[in-house]
């Protein structure tokens, strides 16, 4: 009885130990849980523009008949910086839409940020206060929405965008629909 009391927590261990394993060797892509934003018309744009002097942000953006990207940014955000180059990438070579939201992210830190890293948006907001980012359903900051032209919600992406996102959903999904 008394050896049964010291190797039940030690297979204990072993059995968390041989889960946790198999979670991280098993394939499965924590970032795949999918989205209640997919098939769904996008949430209400209604913000101020990033950028002085430029019109505010509205839902006609999302309505034009072309897709467009809407990306949600910071420049705190460390992983934001890792997806950047694909975006301005995106824009030049590729003639992609992005329409950028600073989320939780004061105007000035914002602006020298896209300064110094370089602008791929199109159109950029400011979402200081992240009430927008709640209606996107947003988890954190990057988070990046493929928006068709009728305004509907195709593709979400947690976390930074890759070359293989970009390569084998993103471009795809702006070539089909031009």
């Amino acid at each position: 009885m008394r050896r049964a009391i010291f190797i039940l927590p030690l297979l204990t261990l072993a059995l968390m130990a041989g889960f946790f394993a198999w979670s991280l060797t098993s394939g499965r892509d924590p970032a795949s849980i999918g989205s209640v934003m997919v098939g769904r018309p996008a949430p209400k744009l209604d913000l101020v523009a990033l950028r002085e002097g430029e019109p505010a942000l509205t839902d006609a953006l999302l309505k034009s008949g072309k897709p467009v990207l809407v990306n949600f940014f910071a420049s705190w955000c460390t992983p934001c910086l890792a997806e950047h180059p694909l975006f301005t990438r995106l824009a030049e070579r590729d003639g992609a839409t992005i329409i950028g939201i600073a989320w939780k992210n004061k105007r000035d830190d914002a602006l020298k940020w896209l300064k110094r890293l370089g602008d791929p948006f199109k159109y950029a907001g400011l979402d200081l206060e992240g009430r927008t980012g709640l209606d996107w359903g947003l988890s954190g900051v990057p988070e990046t929405y493929l928006v068709d032209g009728q305004g509907i919600v195709r593709l979400h992406f947690r976390g930074p965008i890759t070359e293989r996102d970009l390569n084998e959903r993103i471009l795809p999904a702006l070539k089909g629909a031009k």
